[in-house]
């Protein structure tokens, strides 16, 4: 039996979604791109589900890019469709109403470093080793690699990564602003995502979408425009269950017990 290329576990409303090619340092060849965001997609719709994880199998790599091969014999044309594969997952995982959580576990290269760019927030362990190496192949980043990093690390530090293709540590990441959190161990990485997941899992779900959209607005609005937009979600959250149950329990001095809805 063929074994599957992306796992899918669901415990404690967190979904956990791994790519299953330690092999290939967890690289993205197409096949396993379409079952990616198919994955992702199910668990973004599963009722039970309130967080995704997305991390790689085994210690070595997170995910370590794009798999070269399918860039071979490739021009301008053809090789705009492979590109719009790892495009796809990454916008989604942007615009998901769940919170995501990228469990960065060695390399995350190339594709993988956007992918986790996409998420909401990223965790590293000790081994863990970013960057956009695609200019030592000839080319440049196509999956979000310029646009998000100067976002989250600015323009200096993403132009010196990108125009070097040079990979920085956890470490480093942690100091620029690239990662949330740095772990000793793998072990101990999995440890800390999964406490951080089932945090967020146990938070009002509504207000944690609105939240996050409105938090994602930061670069396609003016101030303005976000603060208009912030005012509406701030007002919907008070048409929801929860908003009730968490003043309640606040004014009662106890833990609230939120339906999410």
């Amino acid at each position: 039996m063929t074994e599957k290329v992306v796992l899918y576990d669901v415990k404690d409303a967190v979904a956990i979604i791994t790519i299953n090619r330690p092999g290939q340092y967890n690289a993205l060849n197409i096949p396993v791109k379409k079952t990616l965001f198919e994955i992702i997609k199910k668990a973004d719709e599963e009722p039970t589900v309130r967080v995704v994880v997305l991390t790689g199998k085994g210690e070595k790599a997170f995910i370590s890019g794009a798999d070269v091969n399918d860039f071979v014999g490739r021009d301008s044309k053809t090789i705009r469709p492979v590109v719009e594969s790892s495009r796809n997952i990454s916008g989604y995982l942007e615009s998901m109403s769940k919170p995501t959580i990228a469990s960065v576990n060695g390399y995350a290269l190339g594709g993988g470093c956007e992918i986790a760019m996409a998420c909401d927030i990223r965790y590293a362990s000790t081994n863990a080793r970013f960057g956009l190496p695609e200019i030592n192949l000839g080319t440049m980043p196509g999956n979000g690699g310029t646009a998000r990093l100067p976002r989250l690390v600015g323009l200096g530090i993403a132009k010196e990564m990108v125009l070097t293709g040079e990979l920085i540590s956890a470490e480093e990441a942690f100091r620029v602003g690239l990662v949330n959190k740095v772990f000793e161990s793998v072990d101990a990485l999995r440890e800390g995502v999964f406490e951080l997941a089932t945090k967020l899992a146990s938070k009002p779900m509504v207000a944690i979408r609105l939240a996050n959209q409105s938090l994602n607005k930061t670069w396609q609005m003016s101030l303005d425009e976000h603060l208009k937009h912030e005012l509406d979600a701030f007002c919907k959250t008070f048409d929801t269950q929860d908003i009730s149950e968490g003043v309640s329990a606040f004014l009662e001095k106890r833990k609230p017990k939120f339906k999410h809805s």
